[in-house]
């Protein structure tokens, strides 16, 4: 594409080159027309004048004058003809002179001169040096023609790098209309310049330019870098200078800083005894000494805070001082030298004033050493920690301190922290220079180790607990450290923590609901206290991480042999405000491993809740069968009753555990013992139609008859009750049951009971007399005694014929009789 356009702008200079030619011949003719007006053909008195005079040019005939050229060289001259041409040869009189020296001219271009006196012809395709040497003789000797055409064919050859000196040489011809070509290129091409394509134009000149092509001239001459330029600015420009060096140009640039980025040291010295403003601020509310720094330009910044700049001048929006913005600067973006730099200005500027502790409003409000450390400046941040002195409890906008930032940008490197938390590390630079490791947040109470477990950030946090954070300071929920780190799952920590006096019997403090004062039944689950005064394992517990349990557990049994008094042995029987112990949370996550372990470090397995309720009463309501097992099988208690005096049987059968039951009767347990209510578990189970728990309990050998006081304080049986109260299919498993089938009611101890108890009714009578046909017939299907008479001598058959709704029951107790009384003692045919 290049080799292209060249080729395009040598054929438009060959087709121009054409074009002056052209022009040259039509002027001529004109000329000739002109001169020779009312005369015809080539024949007439000015054609042939001027043919004549071609035709003499280094001819002897009528020569009079020897013009002498560069070399030895010389030509035949002729008077009228040089004066015909111009009056101005270097000689007071061609008419009194016989020789001409024009020898300080080369001698091509001298020839070509006077060819053209004579001829008026000339190659313009001649190359643009020999133009400008053609156009300077042209102009010595004031050939104005001459001189045009060699303005016409230079044009040609000028672009955008030698316009600059074409526009200089036309200035001291006073060529106009090369130099108008020539400055209208430059205007085209104004930001394409260099200061280098400057260097040798004279001051006036170059300042006379300036003034034409830019708003703002003393900017441009700084950027081409001519003091001299500058300082004919400031003589002219001497009662506005106090304005004038403050402006800034259309790029947003002052002055001051465009001579100090380019290191001109001279000219920015001299803006400073003409009394610029070292504090000037430009369009973006940014003063020089915020955009020195900001490019990590350590030159400018130096000669700015020695000439007076404000140090502690801060952005409009953002609040940044210089200090700010040098700790702000990133390491891994900047060279090594840059930030040694830097280093070196944060020390000037703290030398002169510059505030340590200002605080930005860029978002994070943070402190110069806040932004060290977010940045990673090492270089900044260790001049900041030795020289400033700066306040190490401040905290930002996210109520951070430094150290807490130094912490957290430490974990957030790519997972790489190796030397991040070393001995050399921003964190323990901070708590060398008295950073406190202890400080707490006034909101929640949460020292900075607090933070570090809470976010996760172990390795920080183990940093901490080494570093004289204490391990066992409370928030005001009354976690401790330890709390945080179980709750997280931060093995590593805990053990730390512990070894290093963490109390692991710490318990959170009790909150009370903010509608405590309400009756039970207004509150709602969010309005009821969450659960509180919890130890750390039972916070481990609750976020499922067993593998703390394991810590504690060997923690305990190294801490009970070690002779060091300042650890703490855990307590595995402390309660929640639910009344639960880890050993019960430990259950509930079905960890029976870990409960066995516990329960060999002391824990108690009898414990009760608030509820009263032992861990295995709660395993049974909660239906965790396998955690009732485990239980019975580490010798749980199985006679201790909750707070409604149910034992574990009974709770289990209330519950519907078959399982759970039958272990229970296999370990033992009174399967007899009566309730506040006066019901047996196998009357429990039978009431409440669970007849496989019933089942079980025959099985495992319980009382079927169990003669217990009924109606009027009589004793009666099971069978007796469940047919007094209606209940056939107790009745009826009773009766398979093989219990007592003829047995009557009977007096109490002490001779209670009414009727009931002295009228000898069977269960048979009562069931005849209750109507229940099943009973009645399976009574008679295992061998119920028929023959049996009330005291009253009225027989059964009274009974059944008073009821005359139960005529097939009498048809089968008939039948039934017959068939096993072979003896003819038919108690119903007597009847």
């Amino acid at each position: 594409e290049v080799t292209k356009l060249q080729n395009h702008l040598r054929l438009l200079r060959e087709e121009y080159v054409k074009l002056q030619k052209r022009l040259a011949d039509v002027e001529k003719k004109y000329q000739v027309l002109s001169a020779s007006a009312g005369q015809s053909g080539d024949n007439n008195f000015v054609t042939r004048l001027l043919n004549t005079v071609a035709d003499l040019f280094d001819k002897p005939l009528y020569s009079d004058l020897v013009v002498h050229l560069e070399g030895g060289h010389s030509i035949h001259g002729h008077r009228f003809v040089l004066a015909a041409r111009s009056d101005c040869w270097g000689v007071e009189d061609l008419s009194k002179v016989a020789e001409l020296h024009i020898t300080d001219i080369q001698y091509k271009v001298s020839y070509a001169l006077m060819k053209w006196v004579y001829t008026d012809d000339i190659n313009i395709e001649s190359d643009s040096g020999f133009l400008l040497d053609l156009l300077r003789a042209a102009t010595r000797f004031k050939l104005e023609h001459l001189r045009q055409r060699c303005e016409n064919g230079l044009m040609s050859y000028v672009n955008m790098k030698n316009c600059i000196q074409f526009y200089q040489t036309a200035e001291e011809m006073n060529a106009v209309l090369l130099k108008s070509h020539c400055s209208e290129l430059i205007s085209n091409h104004w930001n394409d310049f260099t200061s280098e394509d400057f260097a040798t134009m004279p001051a006036a000149l170059l300042y006379k330019m300036f003034k034409a092509k830019t708003d703002y001239p003393l900017h441009t001459a700084i950027r081409a870098r001519r003091e001299d330029v500058v300082f004919l600015y400031l003589i002219e420009f001497d009662s506005q200078l106090s304005v004038k060096l403050n402006e800034v140009d259309t790029k947003g640039d002052l002055p001051l800083d465009l001579a100090l980025k380019s290191r001109q040291e001279s000219i920015a010295q001299t803006l400073i005894s003409h009394h610029v403003d070292t504090s000037r601020r430009d369009n973006t509310g940014r003063a020089l000494l915020h955009k020195a720094i900001k490019r990590g330009d350590e030159f400018s910044s130096m000669f700015l805070i020695k000439n007076k700049a404000d140090v502690n001048m801060v952005t409009h929006l953002d609040k940044e001082s210089p200090l700010h913005m040098a700790a702000s600067l990133n390491p891994a973006l900047t060279s090594e030298e840059v930030m040694a730099g830097l280093a070196r200005i944060c020390e000037l500027l703290l030398g002169t004033g510059a505030h340590v502790n200002a605080q930005d409003a860029a978002g994070r409000q943070g402190t110069p050493l806040h932004n060290a450390i977010f940045c990673k400046n090492r270089p900044v941040f260790d001049v900041l920690i030795q020289k400033g002195r700066p306040d190490l409890e401040l905290k930002n906008a996210d109520g951070f301190t430094v150290l807490w930032l130094a912490l957290q940008e430490g974990e957030s490197v790519d997972g790489r922290t190796e030397d991040l938390y070393g001995e050399n590390s921003f964190a323990a630079c901070l708590l060398k220079h008295g950073s406190n490791p202890n400080s707490t947040e006034p909101d929640s109470g949460d020292t900075v180790l607090h933070c570090a477990a809470r976010q996760g950030n172990e390795k920080a946090a183990i940093f901490l607990a080494s570093h004289g954070s204490k391990p066992s300071l409370a928030n005001h929920k009354g976690e401790t450290p330890l709390h945080i780190a179980c709750e997280k799952g931060l093995t590593n920590l805990v053990k730390v923590l512990l070894n290093k006096g963490g109390n692991p019997n710490a318990q959170t403090r009790t909150i009370e609901p903010p509608l405590s004062s309400l009756p039970s039944e207004l509150l709602t689950d969010a309005d009821t206290a969450p659960v509180s005064q919890q130890t750390p394992l039972h916070l481990a517990l609750l976020s499922n991480h067993a593998d703390i349990l394991a810590i504690f557990l060997q923690f305990k049994l190294e801490a009970a042999q070690c002779s060091e008094n300042n650890k703490v042995i855990p307590n595995f029987n402390i309660k929640d405000s639910d009344g639960q112990t880890v050993l019960g949370l430990a259950l509930w996550s079905h960890l029976y491993e870990e409960s066995a372990k516990l329960l060999g470090a002391g824990a108690n397995i009898n414990e009760k809740n608030s509820d009263g309720l032992t861990l295995l009463h709660q395993a049974i309501e909660k239906q965790d069968i396998s955690g009732a097992l485990f239980l019975i099988e580490h010798q749980a208690d199985l006679a201790m009753k909750t707070s409604e005096n149910q034992t574990p049987l009974q709770h289990a059968i209330e519950r519907h555990l078959p399982v759970v039951v039958e272990v229970l009767c296999q370990r033992g347990v009174d399967m007899d013992m009566v309730d506040d209510h006066g019901n047996c578990p196998l009357w429990q189970a039978l009431d409440t139609g669970q007849e496989d728990i019933a089942q079980t309990l025959v099985k495992q050998g319980c009382d079927v008859d169990l003669w217990l006081p009924g109606p009027g304080g009589c004793h009666q049986s099971l069978l007796h009750r469940a047919i007094d109260q209606n209940n056939e299919p107790v009745a009826c498993f009773l009766i398979r049951s093989k219990c007592d089938l003829n047995s009557p009611r009977r007096p109490g101890p002490n001779g209670e009971g009414g009727e009931e108890a002295r009228d000898g009714s069977t269960p048979l009578h009562l069931a005849c007399a209750w109507g229940m046909e099943l009973v009645v017939q399976t009574l008679m299907e295992h061998g119920v005694a028929v023959n049996t008479q009330v005291s009253v001598t009225v027989t059964m058959m009274i009974h059944v014929a008073d009821n005359c709704s139960c005529v097939g029951m009498c048809t089968a107790m008939v039948i039934h009789a017959i068939r096993i009384d072979f003896e003819g003692n038919v108690p119903l045919l007597g009847c």
